[in-house]
């Protein structure tokens, strides 16, 4: 099978689990025989442009004209079996959607987060949920200025979603949500349930297995507030008070509560902040852990790092929503804390570090769980399946003499 895979990649200045599935994917197809191409813009180019190019940015982001013209013609070019597609913003656009339809080639796209119904993605505003926008026009993410707290920075993606909403629908054959809490949020916003299918992110199997109890508990990710950050210090700062759990924590990431949160560290005996670590360095000190924390506020679509902890025979400390109620059997691969509430992540701590026996069986039940629905060969198995779907349909509906064609930019 020939994939053209179609992503915009996000800075390197921050951990992006995005970015990483996309390489593991195509890395993935690639083993197994298949041919992969990119067709990719990189935000860090951003930074490179001239002063009138980065002022037009915005512009680009509903509607990218010569993404539309570069793109087609590629695929009328090498004519491959499907295109997958994963983040459009800021540099591509939905305009790749109208390429595929120009070329005839049917398009597959992984939900990754929530844009389709918010234009963050995040669902969420001043750290509560928030569907102001689900089902209506988004004039209200603007006003409240939902994205980097900027209703200027907002406007474009409003205005993407607004004017490319049907173009989602009808440019796209195969809808992979990642995970089925994300499935069962698209479909009650009104996404049409039968193009809706879930695809498990996978995680390879290449990293160490955990030996022992573990050294640390560890926060692997972003530094933001939908993260869980703060939740996470003030829960931390309890359990200091109250004697501690016996290991340190280790925070490992970037992104724009870095400086709070190396502040915060400073001088502690039971905090590392260590900022950003490669990813076998990530690997590595996952496997140490006696559990890795994901306190996210905001309804995570999926949560890497607690199936590559799985992988690593860790268990997890999540939030009880979203995603996470679905990655993580409660008491057995892991624990589930109250969202947002610290004492109830302080005493999920307390008690995942307590018990170094009932710890190491939760870690053997998490690789149990990545083995049975995360590793390679279920991947693989899923995004072939997927694709072929795909690509019956569209042959299927030229068949029935369907037109594809998308002009236009609404």
């Amino acid at each position: 099978m020939h994939v053209l895979v179609v992503h915009n990649r996000y800075s390197s200045g921050q951990p992006s689990g995005e970015n990483r599935v996309v390489d593991q994917e195509a890395e993935l197809l690639r083993a197994a025989g298949h041919r992969v191409d990119m067709f990719e813009r990189r935000s860090d180019d951003i930074a490179t442009r001239s002063l009138l190019a980065k002022a037009a940015v915005p512009l680009l982001v509903p509607w990218n004209p010569a993404v539309r013209t570069e793109l087609a013609a590629r695929l009328r070019a090498e004519r491959p079996d499907v295109v997958h597609v994963h983040n459009v913003f800021p540099l591509l656009s939905p305009a790749v959607l109208a390429a595929c339809a120009d070329a005839g080639v049917p398009a597959v796209a992984t939900l990754h987060n929530y844009t389709q119904i918010c234009p963050p993605g995040t669902l969420q505003r001043d750290g509560r949920p928030c569907a102001e926008c689900v089902g209506t026009t988004p004039l209200p993410a603007v006003r409240h200025g939902c994205y980097r707290g900027s209703r200027l920075a907002t406007v474009p993606l409003a205005v993407s979603l607004a004017v490319n909403r049907r173009r989602w629908w009808s440019g796209v054959e195969r809808f992979l949500c990642i995970s089925a809490a994300q499935r069962d949020v698209l479909v009650r916003a009104g996404l049409p349930a039968g193009r809706l299918a879930v695809k498990h992110n996978f995680v390879p199997d290449s990293g160490p297995l955990r030996s022992g109890a573990g050294e640390h508990l560890l926060y692997l990710g972003r530094l933001a507030e939908t993260k869980g950050v703060r939740l996470l210090m003030a829960a931390w700062d309890e359990i200091a008070a109250s004697g501690g759990v016996g290991v340190p924590l280790v925070v490992v990431g970037g992104g724009p509560l870095e400086g709070e949160v190396s502040a915060w560290a400073a001088g502690r005996d039971d905090v590392r902040y260590v900022g950003l670590y490669d990813p076998a360095r990530c690997r590595e000190v996952i496997a140490r852990s006696v559990a890795v924390v994901a306190p996210s506020t905001w309804l995570e679509a999926f949560g890497l790092v607690v199936v590559e902890a799985m992988a690593a025979g860790v268990p997890a400390v999540a939030a009880g929503h979203g995603a996470f109620v679905e990655l993580v059997e409660d008491g057995v691969a892991g624990l589930l804390h109250r969202p947002g509430e610290s004492a109830s992540l302080a005493s999920c701590l307390r008690r995942i570090t307590a018990d170094p026996v009932r710890n190491q069986k939760m870690g053997r039940a998490a690789r149990r769980r990545y083995e049975q629905g995360f590793s390679p060969v279920v991947g693989l198995e899923r995004l072939v399946e997927e694709y072929r779907t795909a690509i019956a349909g569209r042959t299927e509906s030229e068949a029935m003499g369907g037109n594809t064609s998308m002009g236009g930019t609404t």
